[in-house]
């Protein structure tokens, strides 16, 4: 009797150490490397959901029974996670508990981007809410906070590539923009807008018309030059930049109809510079901006190879106008003939 007891026990004992295997320790096996994401207030089942749809867990019964087991199923580490194959729930259940394997995550913010579309970017790539990151960006007294002499903190978000962690604070991806700013913007720059008798925020203001208008960085100076020569001689700036600011379904090629729009930013009906930055432009933008090339240049107009034509009379600007008019239609005509 004692021994029939005994081979049952082995028996079962032997059956229950497999079935503690399978459900801690057995390797799970993929191809590759597998990625998944957890954020802020996910429950475990969501968790395991991810797991299950990247292909990390071979059945979802078990992980969730090693999670009771190891009572993991509360505490997670938000964070994007890379999984290798052969890790045991156990081994991912941890590593999920203590965020050891969170991956930092690269994100290129481009220039010129308005800070709309920079929360739209890291609201893409980070998870982050970018209702708030607008909130802060528009929040004057944070704004002021972080040194910006201005009440949005559009023009100081750095275009640059940048590295956090998934769902890292809005508040602190902010402030490292604006933190890659002030290395940009330093004092030998701020002794130079002084000198120009311009604000931190007229210079950025300045540069992102620039950003808009030209994509070759050897003629943003001369488009600087440009727009400050018509400022001295109290001549609009007439900026189309400034008026795809104010489109709702812009950016797009302009109308006449859209240079009569009512608005503080419509450098085609006010003089002076727009009461803010447009965009968040880049450093050969913003040195444009404070080192403008010195000329006589009034007007500019596209040339139709990507630059412009740079002209010191208006009638000059007419000819360069009906010039690129020319090159327009010839362009239209060989695609449809092609």
């Amino acid at each position: 009797m004692m021994r029939r007891f005994m081979i049952v026990f082995g028996f079962l004992a032997v059956v229950g150490g497999i079935i503690i295997y399978e459900i801690l320790w057995a390797p799970n096996t993929f191809d590759g490397d597998r990625f998944i994401t957890v954020s802020r207030g996910e429950t475990f089942k969501q968790v395991i959901d991810s797991l299950e749809h990247a292909g990390v867990i071979r059945n979802r019964v078990l992980f969730d029974i090693a999670g009771r087991l190891r009572g993991l199923t509360t505490t997670m580490q938000i964070g994007k996670y890379r999984f290798k194959t052969g890790m045991s729930n156990s081994e991912i259940l941890r590593d999920i508990h203590l965020g050891t394997t969170t991956e930092l995550i690269t994100i290129h913010i481009p220039e010129g981007v308005r800070a709309s579309r920079q929360a739209h970017i890291f609201a893409r790539s980070l998870g982050i809410d970018s209702a708030r990151f607008m909130y802060l960006v528009n929040d004057s007294s944070f704004a002021h906070s972080i040194g910006a002499s201005s009440n949005s903190l559009t023009g100081y978000l750095t275009p640059n590539t940048y590295t956090f962690y998934w769902q890292t604070d809005e508040e602190e991806i902010i402030k490292t923009q604006v933190s890659e700013f002030w290395k940009i913007f330093d004092d030998t720059l701020r002794e130079r807008a002084s000198d120009l008798g311009l604000s931190v925020n007229e210079i950025l203001t300045m540069a992102s018309i620039i950003e808009l208008e030209t994509s070759i960085d050897s003629e943003r100076a001369v488009i600087a030059g440009v727009y400050y020569n018509r400022l001295r001689k109290h001549m609009r700036l007439q900026a189309d930049p400034t008026v795809q600011f104010i489109l709702d379904d812009g950016p797009r090629r302009l109308h006449y109809s859209d240079l009569d729009r009512e608005s503080a930013y419509n450098t085609y009906l006010h003089p002076g510079l727009p009461p803010s930055p447009i965009n968040n432009p880049g450093d050969a933008s913003i040195l444009a901006a404070l080192y403008p090339t010195r000329h006589k240049y009034l007007f500019f107009v596209a040339n139709g190879w990507g630059g412009h034509k740079f002209s010191q009379t208006f009638s000059e600007h007419k000819r360069a106008i009906q010039n690129y008019r020319k090159f327009r239609e010839v362009q239209q005509v060989l695609r449809e003939e092609g």
